[in-house]
């Protein structure tokens, strides 16, 4: 199985955009499926985590209100909406899969397979 994010680019402060996973093969035995992303010279930090089978999410305190997950199981697809983003929200945004039953989402080491990022960038 392999997990393809889409959707990044450049955008103005205030701006959308729409991040798409799509996992390819098959999804087998996964639980869960969350959005990290990457600035340059900093660690890879939790942003939300969506769970398959129930729809129910979590996300890190820096994003309530502004982002949202979701998912559509029968195009083995998730989304993430970001409205009114931000300079700081620049990142490389990286979506991956946890397998079975629930581990601590905003941990790395939680997740089994990771897909290869896709740029965003927020301009002041």
């Amino acid at each position: 199985v392999q997990l393809v994010e889409s959707g990044g680019g450049l955008v103005q402060a205030g701006g959308s955009l729409r991040l798409s996973c799509a996992a390819s093969g098959r999804p087998v035995n996964f639980s869960h499926m969350g959005w990290f992303r990457q600035a340059p010279g900093k660690e890879r930090e939790f942003v939300t985590v969506i769970s398959l089978n129930t729809g129910s999410t979590y996300y890190s305190d820096f994003v309530k209100g502004r982002f949202t997950v979701s998912r559509d199981n029968g195009k083995n697809t998730m989304y993430l909406q970001m409205n009114s983003l931000k300079p700081e929200d620049t990142a490389v945004y990286y979506c991956a899969s946890m397998r079975g039953a629930w581990r601590d989402p905003v941990k790395t080491e939680s997740y089994d397979v990771w897909g290869q990022g896709t740029q965003v960038t927020v301009s002041s």
